[in-house]
């Protein structure tokens, strides 16, 4: 038996051109109402509103930015969505880039396409600024906004060159911090579980721990070679760093979700217990380093300031208003927790 429904019917889209025309108005009229800075009697302004909600009519903010020259777009670019790091930051800075009346379209940088690609269609919506939250897209792509006039803010990394806006946690500081933590309480034999070997973030947690381990004096770090911010990536390394005689007494990994991966290899191939075999760290203090699990000893990068500063630049930008470019670098904290302790 055939099916004789009817495919429901699609309700027309109601535009600025009916809505006028069912108010009597000119479209200019009508237009003006839905700009708060427009020159309208209050009177006209609310009888169009008013109708416009009771039609369901809604302007088209594409349009409207054809006009005003502003889209209201902020374009967030993420290319490791998979590490919870992210999808945390961008929850609460949506949230504050939706309370200030800006929408935000995101962009997740796969490797299925090329990255001059994904950033061009992100442009083509005219964004009136772009937040890249993602920690290896190279210059090119923030010299691309340039080009057409669209300010970039990179979050959680250093800007590409001197004309970049930058908000990001003290990597380097931290990176010195934990090897300061790990040195004081006895511990010599430190390996290192590097993540994306081309993230600044990375590089930067490196850098600083490494050369406080050296004016320290104590053993080179043992680092494992970086591949992602992953918990397999984590677990793989930890896995070869703990097989051998001489193995490290503590492991620094370049984030969190390395860490965890990490405490899990200890204790399933190498036989360890943590903290008392071994040592173990991360860094970003995400969500799930706090659950009684884990209980990871970390950085606590400072999100919420973090984030302030960076909705505090975008807007600015957004609203042309005169930036000084450079990059604004916030401490982060040690949060102790089960994973580490001192050697006796």
């Amino acid at each position: 038996m055939s099916d004789t429904r009817a495919d429901p019917v699609r309700t027309p889209r109601i535009t600025v051109k009916d809505l006028a025309r069912q108010l009597g108005m000119s479209v200019s009229t009508v237009s003006r109402a839905f700009y708060d800075d427009a020159v309208i009697a209050p009177e006209t302004r609310e009888k169009v509103l008013r109708h416009a909600a009771e039609i369901g009519y809604q302007p088209n903010p594409l349009a409207r930015g054809l006009i005003t020259k502003s889209s209201r777009i902020v374009g967030l670019v993420v290319s490791d969505i998979t590490n919870p790091f992210y999808p945390e930051v961008m929850t609460r800075l949506t949230e504050r880039l939706q309370a200030a009346d800006f929408n935000v379209m995101l962009v997740v940088v796969s490797p299925a396409r090329s990255e001059e690609e994904q950033v061009r269609v992100l442009l083509s919506y005219h964004p009136d600024v772009v937040v890249m939250l993602a920690t290896t897209l190279s210059s090119a792509a923030a010299t691309a906004c340039r080009k057409v006039g669209t300010p970039v803010v990179f979050f959680n990394r250093s800007g590409s060159d001197e004309h970049s806006y930058a908000v990001t946690c003290d990597n380097e500081r931290g990176g010195r911090l934990i090897a300061d933590y790990l040195i004081d309480r006895g511990h010599r034999r430190i390996g290192f579980v590097a993540g994306r070997p081309d993230a600044s973030t990375n590089v930067d947690r490196w850098r600083g721990f490494h050369a406080r381990c050296l004016e320290r004096d104590i053993p080179e770090p043992i680092a494992s070679e970086g591949t992602t911010f992953s918990y397999e990536a984590g677990y793989a390394a930890a896995r070869r760093l703990l097989a051998g005689p001489d193995r490290p007494t503590a492991l620094f990994c370049a984030n969190d979700i390395l860490a965890i991966g990490a405490m899990d290899a200890a204790r399933r191939e190498a036989g360890l217990a943590v903290p008392e075999d071994v040592s173990i760290m991360g860094f970003d203090d995400i969500g799930m380093a706090s659950w009684p699990s884990h209980a990871l000893t970390t950085v606590r990068q400072p999100i919420d300031l973090m984030i302030d500063r960076t909705t505090v630049l975008a807007l600015a930008l957004a609203r042309n208003e005169p930036c000084e470019p450079g990059v604004q670098r916030l401490p982060g904290r040690l949060v102790e927790r089960n994973t580490t302790r001192s050697l006796p």
